[in-house]
């Protein structure tokens, strides 16, 4: 018996190990969702299943009476010219102190985490990640951005914990070159 006890103690450090926590993840201090609010367009992200062939991605964000924030996610799969992909998920201000952490509901009852880690004084540049560190977006008021900016937020994209070598540029058209189907 007394073997099966060192083995379990054994294997709880191991999984302890294992499970060492990450640096928690801070959120920027204030979002006014007013300004925040409108039409973003993904530059990088890491991307979730539906995003991986995403061409002129949009994310875009109001405000409802209830204080939350219906969004619509438009893209063209596979190319500049592919199908229009539509989703209407909605986010729930988890932190109203903040307005910078976010429950995500794509399908219901799930709301996935969603924070606002960094956004730049002027509301036009901002990064969305997750505690999971498994998919982030790098966001813009523009489809394009300077060298200068994106390497400053893949910069704190790497310093919160992600891999950037998974990173994906977003191809963006020219907003003058679009045709929204």
């Amino acid at each position: 018996m007394n073997i099966y006890f060192r083995l379990l103690a054994v294997l709880l450090l191991v999984l302890m190990s294992g499970c060492a926590t990450r640096a928690p993840m801070a959120t920027v201090e204030s979002v006014d969702l007013k300004r925040f609010a409108g039409d973003w367009y993904v530059i990088a992200n890491i991307p979730t299943f539906i995003e991986r062939e995403a061409y002129n991605a949009i994310e875009s964000y109001s405000l409802d009476e209830h204080g939350n924030v219906p969004t619509t996610f438009m893209f063209n799969k596979g190319s500049f010219d592919g199908p229009l992909k539509t989703y209407r998920p909605k986010g729930f201000i988890k932190n109203t102190d903040t307005n910078a952490l976010w429950g995500m509901q794509f399908i219901w009852p799930i709301k996935a985490d969603y924070r606002i880690v960094y956004l730049s004084e002027d509301y036009q540049q901002t990064i969305i990640a997750r505690k999971a560190r498994d998919y982030v977006w790098i966001m813009a008021r523009e489809p394009q951005i300077s060298e200068q900016a994106l390497k400053l937020m893949m910069d704190k994209v790497e310093s919160i914990g992600y891999d950037v070598s998974k990173l994906r540029m977003v191809p963006q058209q020219p907003l003058d070159q679009r045709n929204r189907n």
